[in-house]
């Protein structure tokens, strides 16, 4: 019986959702060429999918976070997944933006956050870990206990694991990079080779220069 990690990376590399070109990189807001680009959006237009992941998230957030209150879902792109796990767990729901509301109340959290609640948040996808532990950090600011966070997919950064150490929060992921190289190896998304360059990737994206520009 398959794995619920590697059944998801199969799905997301078949909509696209992960879509890995290590011969014609990506070229990251960052400024890093990446072999891998992720757009979780694209779940929400398969709602079997979007199901599963639903379910999924609430199985990994009763099992690893029981005494949780809140769900907290980071803008924009765990809004809608947040508030559908949300919805399954029948517990509150708010979402936290990187930066306030330019008019209005200029929020920072959407929603009601009753102080000293247990709130796990909701990411869609953790790279370098920054944007984040700023969430998290905004949660504790407004009073709510963080117990920990989950997310769609972990690209699993040495620097991301040293963040979340640091922060003493624990990061629970369905899906991680290492799980969907060997699920894209194993079904021919991608040569030996070309896993091998996104290994190496994954060890040093600031300064990766892939195969193609070293010839």
């Amino acid at each position: 019986m398959k794995k619920p990690e590697r059944i998801l990376a199969e799905k997301l590399l078949q909509i696209s959702a992960i879509k890995l070109q290590p011969q014609n990189p990506f070229v990251w807001a960052s400024g890093w060429n990446s072999p891998i680009y992720t757009d979780n959006r694209r779940i929400l237009s398969y709602p079997d999918i979007r199901n599963f992941i639903k379910v999924e998230f609430a199985r990994v957030i009763l099992e690893h976070f029981p005494d949780v209150e809140v769900i907290a879902g980071v803008a924009t792109g765990a809004i809608a997944i947040g508030a559908i796990v949300a919805d399954i767990l029948g517990l509150p729901y708010v979402y936290v933006r990187a930066t306030p509301k330019d008019h209005g109340l200029e929020n920072l959290i959407e929603g009601n956050l009753k102080p000293g609640k247990k709130v796990v948040v909701i990411e869609d996808l953790v790279s370098t870990g920054g944007s984040s532990l700023k969430t998290v950090e905004i949660l504790q600011t407004y009073g709510g206990e963080v117990i920990g966070m989950t997310c769609l997919f972990n690209y699993q950064f040495p620097m991301a694991v040293k963040r979340f150490h640091e922060a003493n929060i624990n990061l629970v992921a369905l899906c991680n990079y290492s799980t969907m190289l060997e699920v894209a190896e194993e079904t021919s998304y991608l040569s030996p080779s070309e896993a091998d360059q996104l290994r190496e990737w994954r060890e040093d994206p600031a300064d990766w220069v892939p195969a193609s520009m070293k010839e």
